[in-house]
């Protein structure tokens, strides 16, 4: 499946618009603060367990997104937007969210 933030696929035009597809996935922040209370990887001010949770919330998003299409038909999509925010109390989750249009590609 084509996964892209363009609007369209070069050589591929897309024959059949399907509609609006997300997946959220969200994270809560007490993770993240035992995460860094045992982070021995911090160099330059990055944290290699920060970007890992990160990461793994961002690709089951899109997982969930490509399910969505694959489930209206599609082979595609496209405009691709990731979003990031903080929710909760004191900022206590993290939601990843993406979002795009299922598409059938040539």
């Amino acid at each position: 499946m084509v996964v892209t933030t363009t609007t369209s696929v070069e050589g591929r035009p897309a024959v059949e618009y399907l509609g609006i597809v997300t997946g959220e996935v969200i994270v809560g922040a007490n993770l993240f603060r035992d995460l860094f209370a045992s982070i021995t990887d911090l160099v330059g001010g990055r944290s290699g367990k920060y970007e890992e949770v990160l990461a793994r919330a961002r690709k089951e998003a899109l997982a969930e997104m490509r399910q969505e299409a694959l489930s209206l038909g599609g082979n595609g999509v496209i405009g691709v937007d990731i979003d990031y925010e903080v929710l909760g109390q004191n900022g206590s989750m993290l939601m990843v969210s993406v979002s795009g249009t299922a598409v059938i590609l040539e």
